[in-house]
């Protein structure tokens, strides 16, 4: 199992809503908790005599498949109406220009397009997110000071 498997096994079950998996397979143990406030995984590489005869997670990977698509389907619904506003790079999300600045957005808050929302600092470079339309802030999807990926749902906007 190379580092790019196991890179997507970690986005599988971070999508599943699963709190822990275990995998074994030949010489390799992975295990994968999610719930805190980082996720873990632990990875160690064992000789092959160590392992059990029968693989033990084999079942609840297995287990874990169904609640997918129920979950999302539900919030994909529910969120419907709402516009995203996603991450237009990778880097740090910061909700105020400075630690002893107020907020740039909270909750409930009416924006207008161009609006500053966040700032997303990448390679020492702050960048402030502007809004591209008008609404009122339903849901922050980020925590501050957390890091996003390119794409990333940041902000749900109600456009009404």
């Amino acid at each position: 199992m190379d580092i790019k498997e196991i890179q997507n096994l970690i986005k599988f079950v971070a999508k599943s809503g699963a709190s822990e998996v275990k995998l074994e397979m030949d010489d390799i143990k992975i295990t994968i908790r999610t719930g805190s406030e980082s996720d873990t995984t632990i990875v160690h590489q064992v000789p092959a005599a160590q392992l059990p005869v029968a693989p033990v997670a084999a079942a609840p990977v297995a287990e874990a498949a169904p609640a997918i698509p129920v979950a999302p389907a539900a919030v994909a619904d529910e969120n419907s109406k709402y516009i995203t506003i996603k991450s237009p790079i990778i880097g740090t999300f910061y909700r105020k220009p400075a630690p002893d600045k107020p907020l740039f957005v909270e909750v409930g808050q009416t924006i207008a397009e161009g609006d500053v929302l966040c700032v997303i600092e990448a390679m020492k470079l702050f960048n402030e997110i502007e809004s591209e339309v008008s609404g009122k802030i339903v849901k922050i999807l980020v925590d501050d000071a957390s890091p996003v990926e390119f794409d990333q749902p940041l902000f749900l906007v109600d456009p009404s």
